[in-house]
C-alpha cells in the first residue's frame, strides 16, 4: 500500500496519518490510582514531555462491572474486589470536565477509553475528539454502536483478537464511515519484547488503508522507536512518574524522561522524512568539505625538474586539492616542470 492510499484523518487539530508526525498518546490508565491531583499531574507532564495526547480510562463500576469480576493482577491493599476497584477509580462528570479542560489549556488533546454506555455519553458531552476501544471491548457490539453514532474517528486496539475478529470490528466501523486508526497490541503486562509483534505492522500496512500504530505494553522504548522507524502512524505507551510507583500498569510503562525522548524522537523521524536528500546537490554543497577530506595524488620521495614518475613513487595525501587520487595512474610516466619534495600534493601544472 502507497503513502498516498492511506486514508488520514484528524484529531482535534492533529493529523493522523501518511506524511504526518507520528501521533504519540501517553496512556495513563489508572496510575493515578484514584487521585484526581495525581490526574491532573499526568496531563502536566505528559504535554511537558511533548506527547499529542494523554489519555485516561473512564470507569463507571455499576455500568461496566459485577462484584464477581476478578481482578487481573491481586494488587490492591484496600479494594477487596476488581468492582471495588473500579469504584474507586471514578471520577465524577465535573472533575472529568475539569480534567478535559486542564489538558486543553496545557495543548495536548483529552482522550479516555470508555467501558460503559454511561461512560460513552459522559465522555461525549465533553466534546472528546475520538474514541480510543481497548483490547477487550473489539467484541462489544453496543459500544462500537454508540461510538460510531458520533462520526468521530476510531482507534481500536487489537491485543487479543484473531483476524477474523479484526476483519468483524474493521467491517463494522467501515460501515459508518467513521475514520479508523488500527493499534498493533499484545495484551499481556508487561509484553516481552518476543512478542510485540511489529511484522503484524506490515501486515496491517498491506490489507487497510488507514492509518496504523503500536500500543505498546513493554515497557521499554524500543518498541516505540523501531514502529515509528517502520513507519507507524500512531504510538500508544502508558506512562508513570517513577517506575517505583503503585499500580498493576507501572511495569508496562515509560517514565517521563523515556517520554520525552520517544516524542523527540517522533520530531526528529517527521524533520527527515520531510527533508529528502539528492546526493549530487548534497556533494556540491560540500564541495569545500570534499577538498579537506579528499586525498590528492603525492610523492613518496623528492624528485626534481626532468625526472619521471614511476608507480613506486606515488602516494596519496591530503588535502583534495591537487591532482585527485582517482587519477593517480594518469601520473605514472610523466615528466615533471619542476622539483617537487613530500611535503606537498601534485597539481597538474607540475607535469608536461
Amino acid at each position: 500500500m502507497s503513502s498516498e492510499s492511506v486514508k488520514n484523518f484528524k484529531i482535534a487539530n492533529k493529523t493522523v496519518g501518511a506524511g504526518c508526525k507520528p501521533f504519540v498518546i501517553a496512556e495513563v490508565s489508572q496510575t493515578h490510582d484514584g487521585s484526581l491531583g495525581l490526574a491532573h499531574a499526568f496531563i502536566d507532564a505528559s504535554a511537558e514531555a511533548g506527547a499529542d495526547a494523554v489519555k485516561f480510562q473512564t470507569h463507571i463500576a455499576e455500568a461496566e462491572s459485577t462484584p464477581g469480576e476478578p481482578f487481573r493482577v491481586n494488587f490492591s491493599y484496600e479494594d477487596k474486589t476488581r468492582y471495588d476497584y473500579w469504584k474507586r477509580m471514578e471520577f465524577t462528570p465535573e472533575q472529568w470536565q475539569g480534567l478535559a479542560q486542564h489538558a486543553k489549556e496545557k495543548g495536548i488533546i483529552f482522550l479516555s477509553s470508555a467501558f460503559s454506555l454511561e461512560a460513552v455519553t459522559l465522555l461525549d458531552h465533553l466534546e472528546m475528539p475520538a474514541w480510543k476501544i481497548g483490547s477487550g471491548e473489539v467484541n462489544n457490539p453496543l459500544l462500537l454502536q454508540a461510538m460510531t453514532d458520533t462520526k468521530k474517528p476510531i482507534l481500536l486496539s487489537t491485543g487479543m483478537s484473531p483476524w477474523s475478529e479484526i476483519e468483524q470490528a474493521v467491517q463494522r466501523i467501515q460501515e459508518t464511515s467513521c475514520p479508523i486508526g488500527l493499534f498493533q497490541c499484545t495484551s499481556k503486562y508487561p509484553t516481552s519484547l518476543k512478542e510485540v509483534g511489529l511484522n503484524v505492522l506490515q501486515q496491517f500496512r498491506d490489507q487497510y488503508t488507514f492509518p496504523i500504530g503500536l500500543s505498546d505494553h513493554s515497557g521499554s522504548i524500543f518498541p516505540s522507536l523501531a514502529a515509528m522507524a517502520q513507519g507507524a502512524n500512531m504510538i500508544e505507551v502508558h506512562v508513570t512518574f517513577h517506575k517505583k510507583m503503585f499500580g498493576p500498569d507501572v511495569p508496562v510503562s515509560l517514565n517521563f524522561e523515556e517520554l520525552k525522548v520517544l516524542c523527540d524522537g517522533a520530531n526528529a523521524l517527521q524533520t527527515m522524512q520531510e527533508n529528502p536528500v539528492d546526493k549530487n546537490q548534497m556533494a556540491d554543497s560540500l564541495a569545500e568539505m570534499r577538498r579537506l577530506f579528499n586525498k590528492s595524488v603525492a610523492l613518496r620521495r623528492a624528485l626534481s625538474a626532468g625526472d619521471k614518475i614511476a608507480r613506486a613513487d606515488l602516494t596519496t595525501k591530503k588535502p583534495g586539492n591537487g591532482i585527485p587520487a582517482t587519477d593517480l595512474e594518469k601520473c605514472v610516466g610523466k615528466q615533471l616542470k619542476t622539483d617537487v619534495g613530500v611535503d606537498r600534493v601534485l597539481t597538474w601544472d607540475d607535469l608536461n
